[in-house]
């Protein structure tokens, strides 16, 4: 195999990796997915909300809120979706363990946390690829049972 052969394989092989990079990303089509699925299933329960939806590098894709929802509440999804990500579990979940667990009650205490229940991880395969979060859906039950219907609409 010449020289020019083996850079060709090459090229191509960088450009399907980045083709699988891309495909296994978020993108805004799907964050719009992932929020009107949350809407949805806040809407069975009775409840308007507000969502935000974050790649994997924290940046928010989409936000949204309902009119009936306080304004307040847009920038609690963010930041749920944003600890969500962040620390890879359910904000439900770390909230709980924050509070019965001395060693991570700190965890209160940084900036852009918010200890809630509402944000979920967002799975493709193994990878983390974001975060979606909830807020306004009538308590931190509510605002997960939302958020974790999104995030399993992605799983295949």
């Amino acid at each position: 195999m010449n020289t020019r052969h083996l850079t060709l394989l090459c090229l191509a092989g960088l450009v399907a990796g980045g083709a699988h990079a891309a495909s296994t990303g978020l993108d805004l089509a799907t964050a719009e997915r992932l929020a009107t699925t949350a809407r949805a299933s806040c809407a069975a329960l009775g409840k308007d909300i507000a969502v935000a939806v974050v790649d994997a590098s924290g940046q928010t894709l989409l936000q949204s809120r309902s009119a009936s929802v306080g304004p307040h509440n847009l920038e609690a999804a963010r930041r749920k979706a944003f600890t969500s990500l962040s620390t890879r579990q359910p904000t439900l979940q770390l909230g709980r363990q924050a509070r019965s667990q001395p060693d991570t009650a700190g965890l209160q205490y940084l900036p852009e946390l918010l200890l809630l229940g509402g944000g979920q991880p967002l799975r493709q395969d193994a990878a983390v690829v974001g975060a979606i979060g909830v807020a306004g859906g009538g308590g931190p039950e509510n605002d997960d049972a939302c958020a974790l219907a999104a995030a399993r609409s992605l799983q295949p």
